[in-house]
């Protein structure tokens, strides 16, 4: 029979992509999330019954045990970016991780991938930064063999990042940002989910690697070379620390009143404080040449999902022509 690897949170951005990867190579993957009728799309990654999400809540004993049943290797994608209800950085990202770690040692997996964060630091003024190096430290506790991937910022079809910012160009002259001098090192999901699979199938060796892509730009520079992808000009406005600050708070303050039925998803005082910081590959640390990865650069896969952003979606390229063939 094929191995077995659970993968919490299989069905988010990262976790689609790892489980898409391991059904190719015939694992049976269980997909354990807290909405499994919502992860269904997931299914036909594999051939039928090999790919199956279930019912799991990484903050729960039991249930975090149940998913794991069997289970040959264990991958953990499951991260917050925002304080959401009990969903909050310490129960998830800290408890959460150490409760897999711990129930993975006592089941006798074979091997444990944590997906962590560059910029994890238990020194941070960053809570959810504080969160990821906490969590680290009660899976190597638990699992010292662990593999701990901490990638920079992910980009890729559904991501957050370039996506969010790109949409926010169609409807306005001004990108706000914060932090404009902050460097990242943006990396391609895929790429990711290549370390993950290594670490799973124990082709990795045990460590925490960082994750950057081959491209270092500022936040500032990243928004001028999306907005070149989609074919806008917009003003991107970096605003000083303060202001976000004040913005930030207004915004908690706005989820705080409402009992949480309006999340703060815009921006929040500590991803404020998370940007002070620059979000790249340390030197000297363990990444993607010790993976056997060449990691793709932005200017190769951006196209291919912000086109849909441009002023003419798919036909931009053909307007452009027909604009030069009325000048002949």
């Amino acid at each position: 029979m094929s191995k077995l690897v659970t993968i919490y949170g299989g069905s988010g951005f990262v976790g689609r992509y790892i489980a898409r990867r391991m059904a190719k190579d015939g694992w049976r993957i269980r997909v354990a999330v807290r909405r499994p009728n919502e992860a269904l799309f997931v299914k036909p990654y594999g051939a039928v019954g090999q790919v199956e999400p279930v019912l799991c809540n990484i903050r729960d004993d039991a249930s975090v045990r149940a998913a794991m049943q069997g289970a040959d290797a264990v991958i953990n994608c499951v991260g917050i970016l925002v304080n959401e209800g009990k969903n909050k950085f310490g129960p998830v990202q800290t408890e959460g991780a150490g409760r897999v770690a711990k129930i993975a040692a006592e089941m006798g997996v074979k091997s444990l991938v944590q997906i962590s964060a560059i910029g994890a630091d238990a020194n941070s003024e960053s809570e959810y930064a504080r969160s990821k190096a906490a969590g680290e430290k009660a899976v190597l506790d638990a699992y010292p063999n662990a593999v701990i991937l901490r990638p920079s910022i992910i980009f890729g079809n559904e991501d957050g990042f370039f996506n969010k910012f790109a949409s926010m160009a169609r409807f306005t002259p001004v990108l706000p940002i914060t932090g404009g001098d902050t460097k990242f090192q943006p990396v391609f999901v895929d790429d990711v989910a290549k370390a993950a699979v290594l670490g799973a199938e124990g082709k990795a060796a045990p460590g925490i690697y960082e994750l950057g892509g081959p491209d270092v730009e500022t936040f500032h520079d990243l928004m001028k070379q999306m907005l070149g992808v989609i074919n806008r000009r917009r003003v991107v406005l970096s605003l000083p620390r303060w202001i976000a600050s004040i913005m930030g708070g207004v915004f908690d303050l706005v989820q705080t009143v409402t009992g949480g039925l309006v999340v703060n998803r815009i921006l929040t005082r500590d991803q404020v404080k998370n940007l002070q910081t620059d979000n790249v590959v340390a030197e000297g640390a363990k990444g993607f040449a010790d993976l056997g990865i060449q990691p793709i650069a932005m200017g190769a896969v951006l196209p291919g999902y912000l086109w849909r952003f441009r002023p003419g979606g798919q036909y931009d390229a053909i307007k452009a022509s027909a604009k030069n063939l009325r000048k002949i």
